[in-house]
């Protein structure tokens, strides 16, 4: 591992590192914010997952999460959004291929090889962040877009592993929208009844475990109708009894403008699930 960025925030630290992924088959970089709160004790952890097209930075330096982790005691850790590197495929589109790993353990050729996103944001780097940051073993998840479908996906597939799950404008059924098909179909293959596994409405039915939802989402989003089409998830919800809190935001977009507006409620919801474990 090696440390590329130091800054002081809010009293703590916003770093980014950089390290040899086993799950990926290549290099990746996170950013983590250490709040004051961990140079006295292991804090809980929430990672927040990005959307198409952004790496580390996006999160770490718009959303202004910092501020409220450090007044809440949380270490947030922010993984790019796919591999890199000239020998990692790629498309030409900006909703596929690198910066855009959709949060999947790809299956079809060429992606299969390094595009094992699912199992380096939920196994691997918890692994790492637990064995060389003061941190405690109790986890929360939370996203945006691209990463609010990931962060949905990986608590239900993952029951027990979070504490507590959000998501802000996140795309909940990626089988049935043009950003998910196109990426379900290129890492998954063809067969449509492989990305029900990959698709949060589809795995709410099933769900072993209820943990409670938070969704934010903005009326003025230009992806609203097209490709995040939130009354899926409440429909999947209400017919399985699933608990979620579920709030349109009048007048508000995709932009980070958007997640800086309401990352400070959605760390306190994370907060209160992780307090005391």
């Amino acid at each position: 591992m090696e440390r590329v960025e130091r800054r002081a925030s809010h009293g703590g630290f916003q770093e980014v590192w950089t390290h040899a992924s086993a799950a990926v088959g290549g290099p990746m970089r996170f950013g983590i914010y250490l709040p004051p709160q961990a140079a006295e004790r292991p804090c809980p952890v929430v990672y927040f997952l990005s959307g198409l097209t952004c790496t580390e930075q996006n999160v770490i330096t718009k959303a202004g999460a910092q501020r409220y982790a450090a007044e809440l005691g949380l270490v947030v850790v922010a993984p790019d959004t796919s591999p890199r590197g000239a020998d990692v495929p790629d498309d030409p589109a900006y909703d596929l291929g690198q910066g855009a790993g959709f949060y999947v353990d790809a299956t079809q050729a060429p992606w299969d090889r390094h595009y094992q996103m699912a199992t380096y944001v939920a196994e691997e780097l918890p692994a790492l962040i637990e064995a060389r940051f003061p941190v405690t073993t109790a986890r929360g998840i939370m996203g945006h877009s691209m990463g609010g479908h990931g962060a949905l996906v990986l608590a239900l597939r993952h029951p027990g592993r979070y504490r507590s799950v959000s998501a802000l404008a996140p795309i909940v059924a990626p089988s049935q929208v043009p950003w998910g098909q196109k990426a379900l179909g290129a890492y998954l293959g063809p067969d449509a009844a492989a990305w029900a596994a990959w698709d949060a409405c589809a795995l709410i039915p099933g769900a072993t475990e209820r943990l409670p939802l938070l969704v934010d989402q903005g009326d003025a989003d230009d992806f609203l109708a097209r490709e995040l089409q939130p009354e899926r998830l409440q429909a999947a919800c209400a017919a399985a009894g699933h608990p979620l809190t579920l709030r349109l935001q009048p007048g508000y977009d995709h932009s980070y403008y958007f997640i800086a507006s309401f990352i400070g409620e959605h760390l306190a919801h994370h907060a209160a699930a992780l307090a005391g474990q």
